[in-house]
């Protein structure tokens, strides 16, 4: 073999060795097929931690082989980083942008996006609305988290759990609220239709409704609703309020001012907004922002409410008209519009719907009547009947109470001349004077207490007319006049002779307990024989000590309220709502107790009526203590103390009442005879 022939050997051994060589590295350089990295991530234990959590790697074969990437894309074209199987090393994160740019710019500009920037507070990413990448299915497919009906509870992993929202800022419930709004409902009920999340919300790129762009930004709203309800969208575009938010107006209402935002409800459903017993209304119509803003005309909505329709439909009536029934719903226009179902011409029509028969001369009267400011003819005439009407009954009324008043002072007088003339004192002077004060101060407080509970109520007329300083500074001088009174008595009962005396008779015995049965089977006529009772009955007893415990009750927590700021720095803040609670149901108890249980003892009980006057003399009539207190008048009869004879006051009976009493008492005599 010649040189060159060697040469030419050598030659192709070494293409040969440098050919398997490279052969052998492409093999090794081929990337990992779908096989080979299920051969691993199909063990369900196949696991890694991460800070401490251990995170599972496991991949379902077939939830995998069925999902959109595993029927097209290789593991490696989204993990490109991985170049052999088994590899040591995590795979980087992967970037759907790779893919889906369009999608991942209108995410960037989103509000989930711009959460995570800066104060990394935390919101949706892909995978969180998606799911897994491994086993993500088209919007198409019922099982997809981002098929139509699915959208709720995709958003509801998060925006239903207190402790994302609370850490975002937000709140879950507007997502409650639509869980049980209409649209949430027909959701449930498997309605194709029915308005989820991202059909108000978009997808990828939500923004607040604070910027332009955002399809819930107000004046985009009209247009994201008109998409499922266009007819109403165009007609709103006609009425007042599109026109006027077509102009830029931002105070004009739109679709949610009036039907809600999350929480829209049918308007046959007594809770809705726009629900015929519900005036969305009065949010616009009844305050004076539009009237001072735009001239518009006031108080349309308490005009309403005084006329029949208004009180018809306070009472709960659904069938008298509203202010839908004659404006229209979304198509509202001027009066001054011919289309307007409030147009002068159209009035006869438009009321006609409900009243049969009507007439031009019917409907040209003015319907939102304003007696105080309006100045047509009919509320002026309303003015004056008003002011008539007014001084006629408090003149009227008052000649009446006067009237009665006399003649009811005389013929009271003249009962009791003939109850007989001798007496026992009930209630010495000073016991009096403390009745009176308690009295008067418990009268105060029920009535200023009741008038800042209750303002829009009778209560508000009773106060005379006082603002809330004037009303909160009286109550808490009556307040004080209590409290002063009821320490005065605690000094009366500790050192004055008759204080311990009404100490030991008020106090609690073994026998008032067989003393309310036996009187209540007495006056069942279960037995003939009426229990005796001391200086005071068991029912006397229950009622002062009730006193006592009301009082302190009372005081305690009204000064507890009184010094807010000192008792919410002492302990938690809910004591005083705790107090303001005992103190409202607490006056509730002692008010009611007094007209059914004192005013029963003191006016209507037939034995006293019409009334008990030993509060304002201390004198009980000898025959009426006997009945009451049998007990108590032995122990004064024994003790020495004769009743005296009725102390009259200097012209307290006239002369004509004791000549009628005589001549009553002679009549009767001669018909005996």
């Amino acid at each position: 073999m010649n040189c060159t022939a060697m040469m030419r050997a050598a030659a192709t051994a070494g293409c040969l060795a440098l050919a398997l060589l490279f052969s052998a590295d492409a093999v090794a350089a081929q990337k990992p097929t779908n096989e080979d990295c299920l051969a691993c991530h199909s063990d369900a234990g196949l696991a890694h931690d991460v800070n401490g959590k251990r995170v599972t790697l496991y991949v379902d074969p077939v939830k995998f082989k069925n999902s959109m990437h595993g029927g097209i894309f290789a593991c490696v074209d989204c993990h490109s980083d991985v170049k052999t199987s088994p590899h040591e090393s995590l795979p980087a994160k992967i970037a759907c942008a790779t893919c889906h740019s369009d999608q991942q710019a209108a995410f960037d500009h989103s509000l989930h996006a711009k959460s995570r920037q800066g104060d990394a507070r935390p919101a949706a990413t892909c995978t969180d609305c998606h799911g897994s990448p491994h086993e993500l299915l088209p919007s198409t497919d019922p099982k997809s988290r981002t098929n139509h009906a699915n959208i709720p509870a995709t958003c509801g992993t998060c925006h239903n759990q207190k402790f994302v929202m609370a850490a975002a800022g937000g709140t879950t419930q507007q997502f409650v609220s639509y869980q049980e709004s209409v649209h949430g409902q027909a959701v449930a009920k498997g309605v194709e239709k029915a308005a989820v999340c991202t059909d108000c919300h978009g997808a990828h790129d939500i923004m607040t409704a604070a910027d332009p762009k955002s399809p819930i930004f107000k004046f985009n709203v009209p247009h994201t609703c008109g998409k499922c309800h266009g007819p109403v969208e165009r007609e709103f575009q006609q009425s007042i309020h599109g026109q006027a938010i077509a102009r830029g107006n931002g105070q004009a209402p739109i679709c949610t001012d009036c039907h809600g935002i999350h929480s829209i409800k049918s308007h046959t459903d007594p809770n809705s907004q726009v629900s015929t017993q519900n005036l969305a209304c009065a949010h616009c119509h009844e305050g004076v922002q539009l009237t001072r803003e735009f001239g518009f005309e006031g108080n349309r909505v308490s005009t309403y409410l005084a006329s029949y329709h208004g009180l018809a439909s306070r009472r709960g009536s659904t069938l008298v008209a509203n202010c839908a029934s004659c404006h229209g719903v979304h198509n509202i226009l001027p009066s001054s519009d011919p289309r307007s179902s409030v147009y002068r011409a159209n009035l006869v029509k438009t009321c006609g719907q409900c009243h049969r028969g009507v007439t031009e001369q019917f409907v040209a009267a003015k319907v939102h009547v304003n007696a105080p400011l309006s100045s047509d003819t009919g509320s002026i005439v309303v003015r004056w009947v008003r002011g008539f009407y007014v001084v006629l009954i408090v003149v009227l009324i008052s000649g009446m109470i006067t009237h009665n008043f006399i003649i009811w002072r005389f013929k009271a007088i003249a009962l009791r001349r003939r109850q007989g003339g001798r007496t026992v004192t009930r209630m010495n002077r000073g016991q009096r004077i403390q009745h009176t004060v308690l009295f008067a101060s418990f009268t105060v407080l029920v009535l200023t207490g009741f008038a800042l509970k209750f303002p829009d109520s009778w209560f508000k007329y009773l106060v005379l007319g006082m603002n809330e300083n004037l009303r909160s500074i009286v109550h808490r001088i009556a307040g004080v006049v209590l409290i002063a009174a009821a320490f005065y008595h605690l000094v009366y009962l500790a050192f004055y002779r008759d204080g311990h005396r009404l100490l030991r008779d008020i106090r609690p015995a073994t026998g008032d307990a067989a003393e309310f049965w036996n009187n209540l089977r007495y006056h069942l006529g279960l037995t003939p024989h009426r229990p005796p009772s001391g200086r005071f009955t068991y029912a006397e007893k229950v009622e002062y000590w009730a006193l006592v415990w009301g009082t302190l009750i009372m005081a305690v927590t009204g000064v507890m309220l009184w010094a807010a700021i000192t008792v919410g720095s002492l302990g938690p803040r809910w004591w005083l709502d705790v107090a303001t609670a005992i103190h409202f149901y607490e006056a509730v108890l002692a008010s009611l107790a007094i007209v059914v249980w004192h005013f029963y003892q003191v006016f209507f009980d037939p034995d006293a009526y019409p009334m008990n006057w030993a509060w304002w003399d201390g004198e009980v009539p000898l025959e009426h203590y006997q009945s009451e207190h049998p007990l108590d008048l032995e122990a004064v009869l024994e003790a020495g103390h004769v009743p005296t004879p009725r102390r009259e006051t200097q012209g307290s009976v006239p002369k004509e009442t004791e000549d009628a009493d005589t001549r009553s008492k002679t009549t009767e005599t001669e018909h005996e005879s």
